[in-house]
């Protein structure tokens, strides 16, 4: 049985169609006039750098992760022994997570968890100068919790917490490219 539907070619573009596709560059030059790029490699002040953080610390290995992808030049140096051939040393003072229950029912049971990632680091040279004084990064996130659900919140948790180190990684990164000299 043949279709209601017309069989005919489909007709030429119509002018609402022909406007958007004008408009398609204009929204593109003005994504860019904003200052809007996508995330590409970064230029250092530096050629190599000692990574400070612990052999166990997440937050370190997404640090050599993201800068082996924005700035494929650097060397990131990860052990003590070759500590001597960096040009500067990133000094982590704190690499921390911590949890705390930000509301609770009736009953005294936890409904709100507040989780915090923080990084305290400082940038020196290697006969101590220091190029980035002591900063401190953090993140936080809120997350509800239910006792009756708790190992997927348990897996909510330990996602969020990578995102939060994934923002504090690229906010290091960012910080590192700012330094402009040694």
């Amino acid at each position: 049985m043949p279709s209601a539907r017309s069989t005919a070619p489909l007709a030429a573009p119509t002018r609402r169609t022909a406007l958007r596709l004008a408009l398609l560059p204009l929204a593109a030059a003005g994504l860019s006039a904003c200052g809007f790029r996508l995330r590409g490699q970064q230029s250092f002040a530096f050629t190599s750098l000692f990574s400070g953080f612990s052999d166990t610390s997440d937050l370190g290995e997404q640090f050599v992760q993201a800068m082996a992808v924005a700035a494929p030049g650097v060397r990131v140096i990860t052990d003590a022994a070759e500590r001597a051939q960096a040009q500067v040393i990133l000094d982590v003072l704190e690499d921390s997570r911590a949890k705390t229950v930000a509301t609770y029912n009736a009953s005294g049971e936890a409904r709100e968890l507040t989780l915090r990632s923080r990084l305290r680091f400082r940038l020196r040279a290697p006969d101590g100068d220091e190029l980035i004084g002591p900063s401190t990064i953090e993140q936080t996130r809120d997350m509800s919790y239910t006792e009756s659900a708790a190992l997927a919140k348990e897996y909510e948790e330990e996602t969020l917490y990578r995102d939060m180190e994934a923002d504090l990684v690229q906010q290091l990164l960012r910080r590192l490219g700012a330094l402009k000299s040694l």
